[in-house]
């Protein structure tokens, strides 16, 4: 008898169970559709950069057919974008790091505005106040850090600042558990997986956005030729490759973006190349774009005065073995060049090949989403976001390159590391210091 309770027992148990999933699986159907309606909606409420030119353009353009229409447009602010660059160049590093924290506020806001749109029809609380908190956070956090590694000898001389930059972290993870906190307690029942689902979104944004953007200015910091071309050569490689796609692209690409062919893949790989090599040999000429840009406290500002290193002084090479016959019939042995331009070679490889994939990556996003831009700052580009994709992707390369083959310590920064020590520890290293250089007789040779 027992045993036949506990099968009915177990049996309607398993019908509740069934009647709770059956339940769940009719709500989250019902969720499922009504997602999907709201993205189709969402497609048609989102701002299209592609479709918003002015009027008087319009009107101008009217008689030209779609193709060319487009093609003049891209092309017109094309232009005028290279040409605000160079005037962001022209105003300096300053000017550079204001105008890259301003791009960076944009993109997190056109892709917070993309989950924003998506789930708002559930009535999600807070998710907007939440992911600016954590964007400001985020930011306190990374442009912190790049002010100690820079100007950290001059703060630890303030003493109302000593104490941010020693507990720099400490400050930083107490302001990220706040937000984390906040997040945990607007918790809604109901709609758990959809929060978390935000929560995840908002961290992958700071991921794509906050942390690239603190490698851009690291990269800045190391000397404006290490921004600007890099930059420049994403630029091109898509300038070239539209240009290449639009008169001679008949095999498609992949799938994620149609339009994009080997044609133009392969045009504008060659054209970067090439370009890359020029701009390097320019650049490589002028100490103010290759000095490394450090903090100077006899003149109480940042300078850009150095002696370049070796890697932007003209050295004499010799030819590869398999080069060797061509470079005797134009009667050439040997040839100068700028080591720099071997490593724009690396840049320039990355930039056509793998930098496109940004690219990709983000006409998959949007195609997840229905819709064909980020947003329509750009008429004929869509948002910032468009055109910043793959410059994300190339200033993590950037970075990691330099600091895995260029970089160098530093006197500035090895005494970041030694204010950081107890007193005694600065002593040490002091006398150990002071003992090495009178036994090389380094310091007995100061008058």
């Amino acid at each position: 008898m027992s045993e036949i309770r506990q099968r009915r027992g177990d049996g309607d148990g398993n019908q509740k169970i069934e009647a709770a999933v059956e339940s769940d699986h009719v709500d989250s159907e019902e969720e499922k559709v009504l997602e999907e309606k709201y993205v189709d909606e969402l497609a048609k409420s989102l701002p299209q950069g592609t479709d918003k030119t002015p009027e008087i353009l319009d009107s101008a353009l009217s008689g030209l057919s779609t193709r060319w229409r487009n093609w003049v447009i891209r092309g017109i602010f094309t232009w005028l974008m290279i040409g605000g660059f160079c005037l962001l160049i022209y105003g300096g590093p300053l000017a550079l790091m204001i105008t890259v924290l301003c791009v960076q506020v944009k993109c997190f806001e056109e892709i917070i505005n993309i989950g924003y749109a998506v789930y708002r029809v559930h009535g999600l609380p807070w998710f907007r106040s939440l992911s600016w908190y954590f964007l400001l956070t985020s930011n306190y956090f990374f442009y912190g850090e790049n002010l100690i590694d820079y100007f950290g000898v001059v703060i630890n001389r303030t003493d109302y600042l000593k104490f941010l930059v020693t507990y720099h972290r400490f400050i930083s993870f107490s302001l990220y558990c706040v937000g984390f906190v906040w997040f945990v307690l607007s918790l809604v029942k109901r709609y758990y997986m959809r929060q978390f689902s935000l929560f995840a979104w908002t961290h992958v944004a700071l991921l794509i956005v906050v942390t690239q953007s603190y490698l851009i200015i690291q990269n800045i910091f190391e000397g404006l030729i290490w921004f600007i071309v890099p930059v420049s050569m994403i630029i091109c490689n898509d300038v070239m490759a539209y240009v290449f796609g639009f008169f001679f692209g008949k095999t498609p690409l992949i799938k994620l973006s149609p339009k994009k062919t080997w044609e133009g893949f392969i045009g504008g790989g060659i054209s970067t190349v090439i370009f890359g090599l020029g701009l390097s040999y320019i650049m490589s000429q002028y100490p103010y774009l290759v000095c490394p840009i450090e903090y100077s406290e006899s003149v109480g500002r940042m300078t850009m005065d150095c002696e370049p290193s070796l890697l932007f002084r003209l050295q004499e090479y010799t030819p590869p073995q398999f080069l060797q016959p061509v470079m005797k019939v134009i009667g050439m042995d040997k040839f100068n060049m700028y080591p720099f331009m071997i490593h724009s070679l690396f840049l320039s490889t990355f930039s056509s090949v793998i930098g496109p994939f940004g690219g990709f990556f983000a006409s998959g996003f949007k195609r997840a989403f229905k819709i064909k831009d980020f947003g329509d700052v750009i008429p004929g580009h869509g948002g910032i976001m468009d055109r910043f994709d793959c410059q994300f992707l190339m200033a993590t390369f950037v970075n990691v390159y330099i600091t895995s083959f260029i970089r160098t310590a530093t006197p500035q920064k090895l005494l970041q590391q030694v204010y950081n020590l107890k007193p005694e520890q600065q002593l040490q290293m002091f006398y150990a210091l002071k003992e090495s250089l009178e036994h090389r007789n380094i310091l007995n040779a100061i008058p």
